[in-house]
């Protein structure tokens, strides 16, 4: 598919702090594309407490990861809906695992919804850790602003639904690292599963929103 299709099928990958939440954000608004993310959907499910929603709440209740099974059969779920199949789609924070990746592309198969691109969002740690240092978060539906770069209209509280907003307590300097460390570690392999693929565009996050996103359209032409 092409650049300005209603049908793009994107993964950005990267981590926290990286900015995907933003370029998501971007294409979801500018090209009528939806942004499916792990996190949200895990969310809405146990929100709704469907079976799949009480079976990942009692991993997440207990610290654990949530096993593949169930992620993959959340965001399946999602990606078989009408209006996603109509309109494209960007996951973020899927797949995380081979696994996983070798079950959505079983899954788009059978949709017949092959993967356009993935873009590897990509930017230095200490710019990482200068940015999630300052971040807030909804306590609510999880809407992430920036003190410093992207403050909320009401100081302490949500735009899109007037919860609090809280300090994570990983949002400091070595947590922060040690998470990065973790990420690069568990995601290598799906990074280089893409790459062999032929699917992946490298784009640099380092600079201004606008910038990155002008970069990942022209990765995907």
């Amino acid at each position: 598919m092409g650049l300005g299709s209603s049908t793009m099928r994107l993964i950005f990958i990267g981590p926290p702090g990286v900015g995907k939440g933003t370029q998501s954000a971007l294409f979801a608004s500018r090209m009528g594309i939806f942004t499916l993310s792990s996190g949200e959907i895990f969310r809405k499910e146990i929100e709704a407490q469907t079976d799949l929603g009480r079976l990942a709440q009692r991993y997440i209740q207990h610290g654990e990861l949530v096993p593949n099974g169930v992620t993959i059969e959340m965001m399946a779920k999602r990606l078989r809906e009408p209006e996603v199949r109509k309109k494209g789609f960007i996951l973020d924070g899927f797949p995380r695992t081979i696994k996983q990746a070798e079950a959505l592309e079983e899954i788009l198969a059978d949709l017949e919804m092959p993967l356009e691109t993935v873009v590897s969002l990509e930017v230095n740690d200490q710019l990482i850790v200068d940015r999630l240092k300052d971040r807030l978060g909804c306590t609510k539906c999880g809407e992430n602003y920036n003190s410093k770069s992207k403050p909320p209209t009401r100081d302490g509280f949500c735009d899109k639904c007037n919860s609090p907003l809280m300090v994570r307590s990983d949002d400091q300097p070595e947590t922060i690292r040690e998470r990065l460390r973790i990420f690069r570690e568990n995601t290598a392999d799906v990074v280089d599963y893409y790459d062999k693929a032929g699917l992946l565009k490298r784009v640099d996050s380092s600079r201004d929103p606008e910038q990155v996103y002008q970069d990942i359209l022209t990765s995907i032409k």
